[in-house]
């Protein structure tokens, strides 16, 4: 279970190189950069973060939940972290929520912390690299259809990340959809990959 606002003993190992004081206290989510860390069990190998969406982008208002993993050679290799809230980016997979970011793979580097981690996804978040896609349909729409692509990422932060702005016209397809039976993920998933187009979509979804 959870553990929220969690006060760290100092003298874990590990949690020496969590980034204290930002992260090691819990952060308070007015703060500058909105991002804090909860601890989910007692061994430190387990931690849940959170970002908000940077502001001027399709995530602004959204709050989004992260799974974070600490292994037992860290700080000398990385944590693994993926997304637990639903995100629509070309480097984070709408499906598993993993991420594709160098600095969790062979860039990271023993000096780095959980907050370096936190504020390199805030800033992922603002500047996409669709050339080196975890999701390629995502990534695609990107690169074809930037509009479509910021229209879609506002929609998947309002249903799953609880920002306050979406589309009208793209809630209209969803809500049409679902009242044929489908299920609201399964129909959300369906019309942002087959670029909000009714009838390639119930397609998609009948064959599933």
């Amino acid at each position: 279970k959870l553990r929220k606002k969690v006060g760290f003993p100092a003298e874990s190992r590990q949690a020496l190189r969590l980034g204290r004081p930002c992260l090691l206290r819990p952060v308070d989510y007015a703060s500058k950069n909105q991002i804090k860390v909860d601890l989910v069990d007692e061994n430190f190998t387990e931690l849940r973060g959170e970002i908000a969406g940077p502001p001027d982008t399709p995530y602004e208002g959204g709050r989004y939940q992260l799974e974070i993993k600490i292994p037992e050679t860290y700080p000398f290799n990385p944590p693994k972290v993926r997304f637990i809230t639903k995100i629509w980016h070309p480097n984070i997979s709408s499906v598993t929520g993993a991420i594709c970011l160098d600095i969790l793979k062979d860039q990271w580097a023993a000096a780095m912390t959980l907050r370096t981690v936190l504020l390199s996804l805030q800033a992922l978040l603002a500047a996409a690299e669709p050339d080196d896609p975890q999701d390629a349909v995502v990534a695609n729409q990107y690169k074809q259809n930037p509009e479509m692509f910021k229209q879609t990422a506002r929609l998947w932060a309002h249903v799953y990340a609880g920002a306050p702005v979406s589309s009208p016209e793209y809630t209209k397809k969803i809500e049409n959809l679902c009242a044929m039976g489908f299920d609201r993920n399964a129909v959300i998933v369906a019309l942002s990959s087959k670029s909000w187009d009714v009838e390639t979509a119930t397609e998609l979804l009948l064959s599933n």
